[in-house]
C-alpha cells in the first residue's frame, strides 16, 4: 500500500517540502527551520527513506546549462483493448521520460526528450504508428517557469 503525503504529520510534510526546495540543506538548518532537534530530523529522514517515502536525492541542472534536447509532452488516445500492448511499446522507448495515465481528453500524457526536432518528428511518427494509438497531440516545451 502506498503512503499518502496527507497521512504524514506536519513535521514530516514540512521536512519533505524543505528538501524539495533544497535537498542539500544541512540537518542543522532543517532542524532550525522546523523548530525541532537535529536528532529528530535524522530519525525522521531515516524513517522516510526506510519506508520509501523519500526514494532518493538528486541534482537538477539549471535550464541554462541543460543539454540542447528538445522536450515535448504528447497527449495520446488509445483503443481500450490495445492499451496493454501500447504500454509495452512505450516502455521500449527511452526518450519517454514520464508516462502518465490521465483522465479527460487523452488516455496518456508522455513527456518526451529528443536530441533534435528531427528526432522528435521520428518519435511522434513511431508513436502514431503503434497499433491501437488513435490520436496524438503534441506541445513543445519552450521553457520551465516553475520546477520543484
Amino acid at each position: 500500500m502506498k503512503t499518502r503525503l496527507d497521512t504524514l504529520d506536519d513535521t514530516d510534510r514540512n521536512l519533505i517540502a524543505l528538501l524539495q526546495v533544497s535537498a542539500r540543506e544541512s540537518v542543522a538548518n532543517l532542524a532550525r527551520k522546523l523548530g525541532v532537534a537535529r536528532t529528530t530530523v535524522v530519525a525522521r529522514l531515516a524513517r522516510l527513506e526506510k519506508n520509501g517515502i523519500i526514494a532518493g536525492y538528486t541534482v537538477k541542472l539549471g535550464q541554462e546549462v541543460t543539454d540542447n534536447a528538445l522536450r515535448a509532452y504528447v497527449g495520446i488516445t488509445v483503443e481500450a483493448k490495445a492499451a496493454r500492448d501500447v504500454l509495452k511499446r512505450f516502455k521500449r522507448m527511452p526518450e519517454i521520460e514520464l508516462l502518465c495515465s490521465v483522465s479527460g481528453e487523452f488516455d496518456y500524457v508522455a513527456w518526451l526528450r529528443a536530441s533534435s526536432a528531427e528526432r522528435l518528428d521520428q518519435l511522434l511518427d513511431e508513436i502514431g504508428e503503434i497499433d491501437g494509438v488513435t490520436r496524438t497531440t503534441t506541445s513543445i516545451v519552450l521553457s520551465r517557469k516553475i520546477e520543484r
